[in-house]
């Protein structure tokens, strides 16, 4: 895979897919610019090397239609804003329009695309759609990893189409620090996994068998690994199409000797809706009416013991119903373990990343992924369909 450096892009017409989905508030204005400021050292590299930038990114879900609410101009003002000069704007992706906009850069000059999802195209992946998009494009640059797990046109399709591609910046950052993970971690190497569903997380977990020491369960999905152990979980959330896969894999664990900890006790209530804590328990089984929210204090600090003796820490998911602040202790007290334990930690996902930021402790983490789906299918699988694309070209 080659990146930005490797390509002379002077007086070429770069085509550069960023994640750009930022947070907007109720008035329509950027809540969070993070995104945006992730993907400046690739433009601001290409265009100081005197490219012609034509950036592009999803925003939001508007299905194949255009939808005012899910217009990038907000993004375009902050992207001036950040850059210190004019950025054009097309209003649409592709068309006449977009194509005498992207002919008329000069060096060293940008434009924003507007949202490649208002066109059916993009997520079907559609060769004709991708082929439009490549119109008049020199280089194929990626710096949306966050994004690089969808097989969508402006992500994979365009590199069938386009001279050269490469990596951006971003991407580059975010596949050398999974690849160490993945194929050279310091040891202890602990994973830790949350969240709702273990759908998402089994391929991860699978892998991470033949690579971590421990793995640290949490979130929702501890009590479909906890029910499959034959634990009485009164009316946590379970996955009952999900218990034989969860004892084939607390099997292949313990043949593996990894070690696979679930949680020790457990904070749970009536309603998660109530928002409040009726009781911790370290028993079994829980009160039928009754459900588990988040770790208890026992499982705080069992699971702080081993991650301050990790030298590789790799997290993604809550391990509680973060969104609530009566059930986000222990998640909030996992992320200050984590930050202080010393170790090289990677950490994707939004709940996640929100729990460090809470904390206190964003500065202390070594890597905080863009891209929470992104990251966990790069851990499954090692690899992503837009790094297959430029790998492929």
């Amino acid at each position: 895979m080659r990146f930005v450096e490797d390509l002379d892009v002077k007086g070429k017409t770069v085509f550069v897919r960023v994640d750009f989905n930022v947070p907007l508030n109720d008035k329509g204005e950027i809540r969070d610019d993070t995104r945006i400021k992730a993907s400046l050292p690739t433009i601001k590299y290409l265009l100081g090397k005197g490219a012609r930038l034509v950036l592009a990114s999803h925003f939001g879900r508007p299905k194949g239609k255009p939808d005012p609410k899910m217009s990038l101009k907000p993004v375009a003002d902050r992207l001036r804003a950040l850059l210190g000069q004019e950025v054009a704007f097309a209003p649409d992706c592709v068309g006449e329009e977009a194509d005498r906009l992207k002919a008329g850069l000069k060096d060293g000059q940008a434009l924003l695309l507007e949202n490649v999802r208002f066109r059916e195209g993009e997520t079907k992946n559609d060769p004709q759609f991708s082929k439009q998009l490549a119109a008049g494009i020199d280089i194929f640059v990626n710096d949306a990893f966050g994004s690089s797990h969808r097989a969508h046109a402006s992500v994979v399709g365009i590199a069938d189409f386009v001279p050269a591609c490469a990596a951006g910046y971003l991407m580059k950052l975010e596949v050398e620090y999974l690849r160490k993970a993945i194929h050279c971690p310091a040891k202890p190497y602990v994973a830790i996994l949350g969240g709702a569903k273990s759908e998402d997380k089994i391929p991860v977990i699978e892998n991470l068998l033949n690579k971590a020491d421990m793995i640290l369960i949490g979130g929702a999905m501890a009590y479909t690994f906890l029910k499959a152990e034959g634990c009485g979980v009164g009316k946590s959330l379970v996955e009952p199409d999900k218990l034989e896969t969860a004892r084939g894999i607390l099997a292949t664990a313990k043949e593996k000797m990894v070690e696979f900890i679930l949680p020790l006790d457990h904070v749970l209530t009536t309603s998660i809706e109530s928002g409040a804590v009726s009781k911790t328990t370290d028993s079994y089984p829980f009160p039928e009416d009754m459900m588990g929210v988040d770790i208890g204090p026992k499982t705080v600090a069992r699971y702080s013991e081993i991650i301050y003796k990790a030298r590789t820490i790799v997290w993604n998911g809550p391990l509680g119903v973060f969104e609530t602040p009566a059930f986000a202790a222990g998640t909030v007290k996992i992320a200050e373990a984590v930050a202080a334990s010393g170790a090289v930690s990677i950490i994707g996902g939004g709940d996640s990343i929100a729990a460090v930021a809470k904390a206190g402790v964003s500065h202390k983490i070594t890597h905080i992924s863009t891209g929470g789906g992104a990251s966990l299918e790069y851990l499954a699988y090692e690899t992503l369909p837009g790094i297959e694309a430029l790998e492929k070209k």
